[in-house]
């Protein structure tokens, strides 16, 4: 069992994608990073300071009771928060990873139609006499014995 666990952990997909992951994860961390100490702050300078991921209403008092100046004293308090700061942290977040991994796969596919696009070089043509195919270099068809011109 140990053996086939590691043939199992060991093969080409299994390897690939644990690297997939590995590196999903730490840019994740860079995106979320990105929005929350660059693209934050300057929306909340767009927005007059209004500092989105401290953006919340309070469902429920927390003690001692309200009101509170940030998300974490309202925490601390025990109050009962709708954060929607946070929320739209996280939504600008997904899109610009989810715009990321598009540019990065647009780029693949950009390649893998260039790669397929070359158009490959015929090895084959077709006998004028009986229309049959032949290799290119032949000078002479196997199938109705004539003598090919170098044009055909």
């Amino acid at each position: 069992m140990l053996k086939e666990f590691r043939e199992f952990a060991l093969r080409g997909n299994v390897m690939d994608m644990s690297i997939g992951i590995v590196l999903g994860a730490a840019f994740g961390a860079i995106v979320q990073s990105f929005v929350k100490d660059l693209l934050m702050p300057l929306l909340g300078l767009l927005t007059s300071g209004v500092d989105l991921s401290n953006s919340f209403a309070v469902l429920r008092e927390g003690s001692p009771a309200g009101p509170y100046a940030t998300l974490a004293a309202a925490q601390a308090a025990g109050a009962i928060t709708l954060n929607y700061g946070l929320f739209a942290n996280l939504i600008v977040s997904f899109v610009l990873v989810a715009f990321a991994i598009f540019l990065v796969v647009r780029v693949i596919n950009r390649l893998r139609r260039e790669r397929d696009a070359a158009p490959a070089q015929p090895t084959t043509k077709t006998c004028a006499y009986c229309c049959s195919v032949i290799p290119l270099q032949a000078t002479r068809c196997p199938a109705c014995t004539s003598v090919l011109s170098e044009a055909a």
